[in-house]
């Protein structure tokens, strides 16, 4: 059996590293990006490996071209075939969405180069391959934030807008060979907020939002990933989509029961 090829940026952690064992186990081979943490990529890689999946690591920062097409080479020499993108790699600034003097403009090209261009240099990397082996499945990591003009802060919501609205024109232009989707995950748990809250105050929170929802219940990296391995190996007529994974949060507060 031929296995097909993913490229998941930010996969060292997250919602990219559950990705990435979620279709090490369903038959990928997958390339493993991170920019800093080495040893938590290298766990994900063994992770894959048990599955039976060849992986490679590869050290990257996407909001430089150069490392975005990079990737895209090193897939290609080892594999000769790029099935699957992921754009998971992003970045924020925690900021008050009142305090305007919170951000500085530097701060919203920082998060819009990780956020926005990464995605978009990564899509231009990997499309020619994907078009030249005739089909091809692209799925930008969002946020409901970009939904909702909420989040970690103004900056992170506008950017993950951009990149829903740059995921409507890439679907409009990359067919029929290539599906381009969005996930919109409301808050999920992992290193992120915890390593900003401190313990504590992290599960006081996701507590609270958990108990906010229809559904009852926190969203982890692995329901995210969930969403989305359907919209790449099913799905198969949705493209220019934005998938919200929330646990029912965007319906409103829970009714209250007696």
């Amino acid at each position: 059996m031929v296995r097909k090829v993913a490229i998941i940026t930010g996969s060292g952690s997250g919602i990219g590293a559950a990705s990435a064992v979620l279709l090490a186990s369903r038959g990928w081979n997958i390339l493993i990006n991170y920019a800093s943490r080495s040893s938590s990529a290298q766990e994900v890689a063994r992770q894959c490996q048990a599955h039976g999946a060849e992986t490679i690591l590869c050290k990257a920062d996407v909001a430089k071209d150069d490392d975005c097409r990079r990737m895209a080479s090193d897939a290609m020499d080892k594999w000769g075939r790029i099935d699957a993108l992921i754009n998971s790699a992003g970045t924020t600034r925690f900021a008050d969405h009142a305090d305007l003097a919170a951000l500085s403009g530097e701060d919203f090209l920082e998060v819009y180069r990780i956020n926005v261009v990464g995605p978009w240099q990564m899509v231009r990397a990997v499309a020619g391959h994907m078009k030249a082996g005739g089909q091809g499945a692209i799925v930008n990591i969002s946020s409901v934030a970009a939904l909702r003009g909420t989040g970690s802060s103004v900056a992170y919501a506008a950017s993950k807008a951009a990149l829903n609205a740059m995921t409507l024109s890439l679907a409009r232009n990359l067919g029929p060979e290539i599906r381009v989707n969005a996930v919109c995950p409301a808050m999920v748990t992992g290193r992120w907020h915890l390593e900003h809250l401190g313990k504590e105050k992290y599960e006081a929170q996701f507590d609270n939002w958990a108990n906010s929802t229809p559904l009852r219940r926190r969203v982890s990296p692995e329901d995210v990933a969930e969403a989305v391995t359907w919209l790449i190996e099913g799905a198969q007529v949705m493209t220019g989509q934005a998938l919200v994974v929330d646990a029912g949060f965007m319906l409103g507060a829970a009714p209250k029961r007696k």
